[in-house]
């Protein structure tokens, strides 16, 4: 699944070159995970003013509205002057006066959805109940470890919540609880403050990196010009179980966690 990093890093790659365009057509393929919530024909005329990130979603903000899209769990966009015609997975597309953005989907879990802005109930629903962004100026330590502190669950299982912070998948939390040196089964709300202060610092850290490394590309991620991330060949934890700690040499460990694999080291991280 794109995490934040992929998201970021599909934004970045096309966001510059499709600003100011005008939309001149729109076309959905299958349905996708929600309906896009108006006749993709209202589209045509609009202009994108810019695109954002909130979490795992890319806003396009139009001169009248706003799209909000998610890449789910197998999507990728890609951004062309001249695209060959779509496949069978490509189940949205925007042709504009600076090129084409398609989404595909082969699992169609990803959506695209229209709101007239933001404090739009739609929009609301999706964005409402997001946590802070790790990479944004609003993200507080004192105002994470409060949140943390409400919580009894197992800090990996909390960061994926996506309610106190968003956007730390299951790679990512990982690799953050690492490099604070933090057990993944750790209650959170057992954090102290100096603990919380360096997984917070923690998660700016490995995001930032991902970021800077193109994401991670396990299968099939790719930017929307098609290139692929690296930060998996810089993974310190993850998919790594039965190898030896790149600081200590203890073999890395792996457990399940809500249905989804979890890497560390009981040498370096601690309970």
């Amino acid at each position: 699944m794109p995490e934040l990093p992929e998201v970021e890093v599909t934004r970045i790659s096309f966001a510059d070159r499709i600003a100011g365009a005008q939309i001149l057509e729109a076309r959905m393929g299958k349905p996708l995970r929600w309906p896009l919530g108006c006749g993709p024909e209202s589209l045509v005329g609009r202009h994108v003013l810019a695109v954002r990130r909130r979490g795992k979603y890319l806003l396009l903000d139009l001169d009248q509205g706003l799209l909000l899209l998610h890449l789910g769990m197998s999507g990728s966009l890609s951004f062309m002057l001249n695209p060959p015609e779509p496949g069978k997975h490509d189940h949205f597309e925007l042709r504009t006066s600076q090129g084409v953005l398609r989404l595909n989907d082969p699992r169609r879990f990803g959506a695209v959805v229209f709101a007239t802005h933001e404090a739009d109930p739609v929009a609301l629903k999706l964005l409402g109940k997001l946590g802070m962004e790790p990479l944004g100026a609003d993200f507080d330590p004192k105002l994470f470890h409060l949140g943390l502190s409400k919580r009894k669950s197992a800090i990996k299982q909390v960061l994926l919540a996506g309610d106190v912070v968003v956007g730390v998948g299951n790679i990512y939390a990982s690799e953050v609880l690492f490099l604070a040196g933090i057990r993944p089964a750790t209650p959170a709300s057992r954090l102290s403050r100096p603990r919380a202060a360096r997984l917070h610092q923690a998660i700016r850290d490995v995001l930032a990196r991902a970021v800077e490394r193109g994401g991670s590309t396990l299968r099939d991620f790719s930017n929307a010009q098609g290139e692929a991330g690296h930060f998996q060949l810089d993974a310190m934890v993850y998919a790594r179980d039965g190898q030896a700690c790149k600081v200590c040499a203890t073999p890395i460990r792996a457990i399940r966690q809500g249905q989804r694999s979890t890497f560390f080291c009981v040498q370096c991280q601690k309970p």
